[in-house]
């Protein structure tokens, strides 16, 4: 156990699917935990198959599995069942994303594990949470963005709620469920028991909206502006970031925008009076911006030390100097896929290094056979398993 690897030694069975848990479970690799992925015969986790495949990935199975290793088993038969059994002997944490009552029906609920493993901490991760009139719905991240608000409040300038494309829901609650598990390891210590966590992506999307939430709520529904002016603006040539709400701000906008007159008009003298004109400063400020293209107003405000950036697209955000210079980009290879793929540095964590276990994503089976033998079977009991449909190796 290091600060390079915190949770070094910790066993996690990873029995979850998509992105919420799977990303937890990452995270917990990344950080030295020895996680073992329990896939399905056959596609295997179900994020292997949204999106573009490549081979047994897709973007999703890369980003949620690094640093894991993979054992595919079926778990509807009783052999499959007393595999997983034998894998959990000794767990730490266990994770599953089942919609509420399956798990429980396959045996696997916490009464059921607990009861063998009692210092073993156990995370459910859900769409509506185990309980209340939603809570045996399938839902994914579009779904908890329509019905927690999110979307209504991202509204285009076409006026028609916007889904946030970045799956926002699924990795906030990866993250929530992560920070969960790491307060109750650490309390652990001095706890003889283990404990049973409840994750839910409905909760997580509302912990990640409550300033906004909280706001819209005492302000009658609408979310007031900070100040004016701040947004996206067009260019001659693209789009722009700049915000300049407080008085120095504004007085060094006006100055860049070659209008320093502008600063002195009694209309736009206080932050309250801009937010109160918002129609006029931007009837001001919009057609001023659109006139140059980007780079003019990306010096001029870097030199008058304004907050602002050019919208860049992903493929533009990757030739970044400043993103080549900290070395937040790894450029990894993964099973399948015909070039290096881009994996961000996650904060407070070492960078996956190229051809090391945690900068690989395994492929359903991958690892079969040696988790099996670890955990006390024979080759030939191996054998017998792969035999009868038990268990599946890589294809």
């Amino acid at each position: 156990m290091s600060y390079d690897a915190p949770f070094a030694g910790l066993k996690v069975v990873d029995l979850s699917q998509g992105i919420a848990g799977p990303y937890c479970a990452m995270l917990l690799a990344q950080q030295g935990a020895e996680v073992i992925k329990v896939e399905s015969i056959g596609d295997g986790d179900w994020a292997r198959t949204l999106g573009v495949r490549y081979g047994s990935h897709t973007a999703f199975s890369i980003i949620g599995n690094l640093g894991k290793r993979s054992i595919s088993l079926d778990l509807k038969s009783e052999a499959g069942k007393q595999v997983l059994w034998r894998l959990l002997a000794g767990a730490d944490v266990f994770l599953e994303g089942f919609r509420p009552g399956v798990v429980r029906r396959l045996g696997f609920d916490y009464a059921a594990v607990s009861a063998r493993e009692p210092r073993l901490l156990y995370v459910s991760i859900s769409g509506f949470g185990q309980t209340g009139p939603l809570s045996e719905r399938p839902a994914m991240d579009p779904v908890l963005q329509a019905y927690t608000g999110m979307m209504a409040e991202n509204r285009g300038e076409d006026g028609i709620p916007h889904r946030v494309p970045v799956i926002v829901v699924d990795m906030s609650t990866a993250l929530y469920a992560h920070q969960a598990l790491s307060a109750a390891l650490y309390a652990r210590r001095d706890e003889t028991a283990g404990r049973y966590i409840d994750v839910s992506l409905m909760q997580s999307a509302t912990a990640l909206q409550s300033i906004r939430l909280m706001a819209c709520h005492l302000e009658g529904g609408t979310m007031k502006p900070g100040g004016v002016p701040g947004g996206v603006f067009r260019t001659a040539d693209g789009w722009m970031s700049i915000i300049a709400i407080n008085d120095r701000d504004w007085v060094s906008l006006c100055t860049a925008m070659d209008m320093p007159t502008l600063a002195q008009d009694a209309r736009f003298a206080t932050p309250a009076l801009r937010l109160a004109n918002e129609a006029a400063v931007y009837a001001i400020v919009r057609p001023a911006i659109a006139a140059q293209p980007s780079a003019h107003w990306s010096e001029r405000l870097t030199t008058a030390k304004l907050m602002h950036e050019r919208l860049n697209s992903y493929a533009d955000f990757l030739e970044q100097p400043q993103v080549r210079e900290t070395g937040l980009i790894q450029w990894l290879d993964q099973a399948g896929l015909p070039q290096k793929v881009p994996v961000p540095a996650l904060p407070g964590m070492l960078p996956p290094q190229p051809d090391t276990p945690r900068a690989e994503a395994p492929v359903p089976g991958q690892h079969s056979e040696a988790i099996l033998a670890e955990h006390g079977y024979t080759a030939a009991e191996i054998a017998a398993l792969v035999g009868d449909g038990t268990v599946a190796l890589a294809r």
